[in-house]
């Protein structure tokens, strides 16, 4: 639709995020098999265990897909800068996948590592996308 054009990059951002659990799911879920687990199950917690970091991997992005949603769309309907809209959206994206590379390859800490200051990334810019899309209808 016309109206939601200057939004592109947002909306792409938001398809683009949307396959991360989608092709996450299965490869987990092998990872999960391989072990002997059945289907459910969660692996046992072991940072240095593949199938760990890929189900939790995948639990991250579902996680955060609702927040990224809901304030993106937010932000789009309430008429937000598309400049600041399609910015923070696009980092999002790309400190989501920042976030699952570092986290599938076991880069850093198990905590307060890059991980850790990728996914705070992503909240920090969920809150800004929050921000804007309150600023568009008050204002």
């Amino acid at each position: 639709m016309v109206q939601f054009a200057p939004y592109g990059i947002a909306i792409a951002s938001l398809a683009v995020f949307a396959l991360i659990p989608l092709i996450l799911n299965p490869i987990a879920a092998k990872a999960k098999a391989e072990l002997g687990l059945v289907p459910g199950a969660p692996p046992p917690a072991d940072y240095s265990s593949t199938a760990y970091r890929l189900s939790r991997a995948h639990m991250n992005a579902v996680e955060m897909m609702g927040v990224f949603i809901g304030v993106t769309v937010a932000a789009v309907l309430a008429g937000a800068p598309p400049f600041w809209v399609n910015l923070l959206a696009g980092l999002f994206l790309i400190s989501r996948l920042g976030h699952l590379i570092v986290h599938v390859r076991a880069v850093g800490a198990s905590s307060m590592g890059p991980r850790t200051v990728l996914f705070i990334a992503g909240n920090l810019i969920c809150i800004l996308l929050a921000f804007f899309a309150i600023g568009a209808v008050i204002f």
